[in-house]
């Protein structure tokens, strides 16, 4: 995208029109990615084993993990390179770019070479310590976190910063481009490259292999547009660090990052928990949880895709479009995600029946358990895209506090206390009920934020008019 339509769509376009331009994309790209993982799991499912799909759900948290890498240098890099293209700062947007990189190759690296050496232990930690479960869950791991972890978060990353330039509709197909691979190779690695018995590992590897083709898709996109006006450039210069810039990309990542990183941690506890429950209760939620992912990756494609679009104008100081533009990201992101609690409460045994055997004890527990976990989407829509202003416009402290009390502050204290007084399903319902305690609060904090600003605006007009007369 050249400077004049960069302009266009974010300065002039109508507001919804510029938030569907930018979202949509970005909201089927996370559709894709939801399907690819429901792939996953629908294949294994046909083995007829618990124990396999129990080892694909404990590996979740460690593999979403690199999610959370790309975030925190892709959200957080996307953000800095939004709000220094509002100001025409394009040096700038240029040196994110590369530190947002390096920093989330380097990162990566470490985490996958900590996974290799301490991987039976991390295993045990997520609730594989079962052994049919832990066999299958190191082979899932060695080869999505170790082998293919770098691809996996660099191509995240790339979207990242690839959409904050508003190409939306390419960060998109990368990430599209991964997801239909998977469900292609899927089958292939788990029923007729590998033996009976491995398909863990023939979905390990079918997702590997993806995510290294739609990492160099991005590759491909950052070499053909170099030329073109792009400000994303892989070229680190020492400059960087004599800026501001790795501080502003990490604490306005920070939020997002940790969102991801305690989704995956609440996660990871519930899934303990429940495997006290017996393996029919934690396959059972481990499929609700994925089923039920479909509602919050389409409010994370929302609030991503028009977070550019919000971080731009707030730089550029037009206050009253970025209001719009918030207003109508929260519109859509609230809506989509109601129709999918209704589709979840009448649809939950269907949906559960398409991944596990409806005969067995675990699509029970799964169908009661996504209508509950299913309540908490709306009231989590709105939260998340107050988290994500927060983040376009810089408010590091606000949008932290928010990420922290979704996801760790108020479920994981919950899950110990209605698990006394709800057995097994007191557990899942912590989930909804922190999602309804985080919106309140996020309401709070966004409309004390919009009466701040608007004192602000009104001292700076009524001194402008001082000065005039």
């Amino acid at each position: 995208m050249d400077a004049n339509r960069e302009k266009e769509l974010f300065e002039n376009c109508a507001v919804p029109r510029a938030v569907l331009r930018l979202a949509l994309p970005t909201v089927a790209g996370q559709i894709i990615l939801v399907v690819y993982n429901l792939a996953d799991t629908f294949f294994i499912g046909l083995t007829g084993s618990d124990a396999m799909l129990t080892a694909v759900t404990v590996c979740m948290p460690a593999f979403m993990f690199l999610s959370a890498v790309s975030n925190l240098f892709g959200i957080g890099g996307g953000n800095v390179i939004s709000r220094a293209l509002g100001r025409g700062d394009r040096r700038r947007a240029e040196l994110t770019a590369s530190f947002a990189f390096w920093g989330c190759l380097g990162v990566t690296a470490a985490y996958s070479a900590g996974a290799w050496l301490l991987m039976d232990r991390f295993v045990e930690l997520l609730g594989g310590a079962d052994p049919q479960v832990h066999g299958c869950a190191v082979s899932y791991l060695r080869c999505t976190v170790v082998f293919g972890g770098i691809a996996t978060s660099v191509s995240m990353l790339l979207a990242h910063l690839i959409r904050a330039e508003g190409r939306a509709m390419l960060a998109s197909v990368g990430i599209a481009l991964g997801g239909v691979l998977n469900i292609i190779l899927d089958p292939i690695f788990m029923f007729v490259l590998l033996p009976r018995g491995r398909e863990v590992l023939g979905a390990a590897l079918a997702t590997t292999v993806s995510n290294g083709a739609s990492a160099v898709y991005f590759f491909a996109v950052v070499l053909a547009h170099g030329s073109r006006g792009s400000t994303i450039t892989l070229r680190l210069s020492p400059e960087v660090f004599r800026t501001n810039i790795p501080r502003r990309v990490l604490v306005t990542g920070l939020p997002a990052c940790l969102m991801t990183l305690m989704e995956n941690i609440s996660y990871a506890v519930l899934d303990n928990l429940m495997s006290q429950c017996g393996p029919a209760a934690q396959a059972g939620v481990g499929v609700a949880k994925k089923v039920n992912m479909l509602a919050h990756c389409i409010v994370r494609g929302v609030a991503q895709g028009s977070l550019p679009l919000i971080a731009y104008n707030y730089a550029s100081r037009r206050y009253e479009r970025m209001r719009r533009s918030v207003r109508a990201a929260a519109v859509l992101a609230v809506s989509s995600a109601v129709v999918c609690t209704a589709a979840s409460l009448l649809f939950s045994r269907p949906l559960v029946g398409i991944f596990i055997r409806s005969a067995s004890d675990a699509a029970g527990f799964g169908a009661k358990f996504l209508r509950i976990l299913s309540l908490g989407a709306p009231f989590s829509a709105f939260a998340y895209t107050v988290i994500s202003f927060f983040q376009a416009t810089g408010r590091g402290i606000s949008s932290f506090a928010l990420a922290v009390l979704r996801k760790g502050v108020i479920d994981i204290p919950l899950m110990f206390v209605l698990r006394g007084v709800i057995p097994v399903y007191g557990i899942v319902a912590a989930t909804p009920l922190a999602d309804v305690l985080c919106c309140a609060a996020a309401g709070a904090l966004f409309a004390a934020f919009l009466r701040r600003q608007r004192g602000e605006t009104e001292t700076l007009n009524d001194m402008a008019m001082g000065s005039a007369r």
